[in-house]
């Protein structure tokens, strides 16, 4: 498994393509979730595309978002995702940690929010988040509000 963090502009083209079908095949298909994916936020110059390549296949990826793209100035992760194949090995916590990692040595005095899907804040829980406000419905699946405090 090789991990690479890249900007949008240091994609190639087949990492891209898998990037964006991994997200397709699993939040509008297997979730059946249908929303527009492509929303400009992945070429945003500061935007961070964390994945993993194991056999030239991406298996997990997830993107950061800096500071100043948050109105609050915090940072964020998103489109978190594990290929089917690759779920119940641990893959998403290395992926969630590989993120963190990302945060702490970037921006270590902004604080990290992001919004999960409900069912799986037992898993951000552990890695530092805990639930802010009530949970909400977005694209018609339950999420809630997670932030990680700084880490100092």
């Amino acid at each position: 498994m090789q991990w690479f963090s890249k900007t949008f502009a240091e994609l190639t083209s087949l990492e891209l393509y898998q990037i964006l079908k991994l997200r397709v095949d699993v939040f509008v298909v297997e979730q059946d979730c249908p929303y527009p994916d492509l929303d400009n936020l992945d070429l945003l110059p500061q935007t961070i595309h964390l994945f993993a390549l194991d056999n030239e296949q991406v298996s997990c990826y997830l993107r950061i978002f800096a500071p100043t793209n948050h109105p609050e100035a915090h940072v964020v992760f998103g489109r978190v995702v594990t290929a089917e194949s690759y779920r119940g090995q641990g893959l998403g916590h290395q992926l969630i940690s590989k993120a963190l990692q990302i945060i702490d040595s970037n921006w270590p005095e902004h604080l990290c929010h992001i919004s999960a899907q409900a069912h799986l804040n037992l898993f951000y829980a552990k890695h530092g988040f805990t639930q802010v406000g009530e949970g909400y419905l977005e694209d018609g699946i339950p999420h809630i509000g997670m932030d990680r405090v700084i880490n100092q």
